[in-house]
């Protein structure tokens, strides 16, 4: 049987049979005696779950960190609320909106273990994140710790803060396999000084996986009475944790990706004392009273993607945030432990479990990764995506699985980097 031949097989496998018939409520209910830890290996139960999405047969998609796809069940939702929306008209803009974003906010809240008085959505991290760092009480000759390691977007606002505020800029440099969270936290801490103001942390690492001990870091920072804003947008439904347990000031993530809500929503929690000082990235009231609605002004919106908030955290809990964690992390070890020995190969994630979930960036030696990534798609049939990052010592194609993809497709992966790291 040829690749391509052996790709469509996979995805016709997945769509729609195991799960005909049965809710997956129901599906989940014939598992539930198992625990996630052994349950992350049973292919029969994740071959159900792969059931309720509709897959390309055309390659493997192991570029899920950028957008991971809705299953049937929120994509039927998302539609029903756009005929909905579409159907009221501007009845439903001027009388129930407002209430109803309220509402999945407060679900959200929820979800992240803040009050909700702390959280908005809005409608991505780069919003999120640009919205504290552009509306901040810079001073100049302050100071805002970052490293290379961070997101693009974020980065380019710090300069512009830079430019604008006279801010400086301290880049610092996450290595790929540290030797523990203590060298990681004084990697933070030594580029403190009396003027430092803001750090900026990501919980993972979007280019590598790697996760990083924010809370120690938090702790560190606010002893010297530094603030941190966390980039959570590869952690939120992705690794559990509570937004206050990491005690951070701020956090953005993006609903796109790992809670699977269509493409327009995030996240924004900013620490209640922290509300009054920040600049909104839109002009509201500054009514005190308004609290953190003052930064949430963004005129005419999408909103039946925020009515589909409430749709994709039924799934999430449905599944079981510790059997979705569990899975991704077993799926990322099931790979990379088969090719961290092979020769040529570079794994830019760590090995430690406790270091990585569902995401890892792998290259191959003298390989650009723009070709590695042309032709593990032209060759292979896998969609992944190249991240060439010399300046974070990041060279190599990032790999993030969602809760479809299985083992026999990672196989195929596993094959094609033992011949091209040969």
């Amino acid at each position: 049987m040829d690749k391509r031949t052996f790709l469509k097989g996979l995805a016709m496998a997945g769509m729609g049979l195991p799960m005909s018939g049965h809710s997956m409520a129901e599906w989940i209910d014939r598992f539930s005696h198992q625990p996630a830890s052994a349950l992350a290996a049973n292919e029969e139960f994740w071959a159900g779950i792969r059931g309720g999405y509709r897959l390309k047969p055309e390659y493997i998609n192991l570029e899920n960190g950028y957008y991971n796809i809705q299953p049937e069940e929120i994509l039927e939702a998302f539609i029903g609320h756009v005929r909905k929306v579409n159907y009221e008209g501007t009845y439903y803009m001027r009388t129930v909106q407002a209430d109803q974003k309220k509402a999945m906010a407060t679900r959200l809240a929820g979800l992240a273990g803040c009050p909700p008085e702390e959280l908005i959505i809005t409608r991505n991290t780069t919003e999120s994140l640009d919205m504290i760092i552009a509306g901040f009480p810079w001073k100049e000759g302050d100071e805002a710790i970052m490293a290379e390691q961070d997101y693009g977007a974020m980065l380019n606002m710090f300069r512009q803060v830079e430019r604008r505020h006279g801010v400086v800029r301290k880049v610092i440099s996450v290595p790929n396999h540290p030797a523990s969270d203590e060298e990681l936290v004084s990697l933070y801490e030594r580029a403190i000084t009396s003027r430092t103001r803001l750090i900026m942390v990501c919980h993972m690492i979007n280019i590598t996986g790697q996760i990083l001990p924010v809370r120690k870091i938090c702790d560190m920072a606010h002893a010297r009475g530094v603030e941190v804003m966390v980039d959570g947008a590869h952690s939120f439904a992705h690794i559990r944790h509570s937004i206050p347990d990491l005690h951070c000031d701020y956090y953005g993530a993006s609903l796109h990706k790992w809670l699977s809500v269509p493409l327009g929503a995030g996240i924004l929690y900013v620490k209640k004392e922290h509300i009054g000082k920040i600049w909104p990235l839109l002009a509201d009231s500054d009514d005190p009273a308004m609290g953190i609605a003052r930064l949430n002004h963004t005129g005419t919106l999408p909103v039946y993607t925020d009515l589909t908030v409430g749709d994709a955290i039924d799934y999430y809990n449905t599944l079981g945030p510790e059997r979705k964690e569990a899975r991704l992390r077993y799926l990322q070890q099931y790979w990379t432990a088969k090719v961290r020995e092979f020769p040529n190969v570079v794994v830019n994630t760590p090995a430690d479990p406790a270091r990585a979930c569902g995401i890892a960036n792998v290259g191959i030696k003298g390989m650009k990764p723009a070709d590695l990534a042309e032709t593990l798609l032209r060759r292979y049939k896998i969609y992944t995506v190249a991240i060439d990052s010399p300046a974070a010592g990041v060279q190599g194609c990032r790999i993030t699985p969602n809760v479809f993809i299985l083992p026999a497709e990672l196989d195929v992966l596993v094959g094609a980097l033992k011949v091209l790291g040969a």
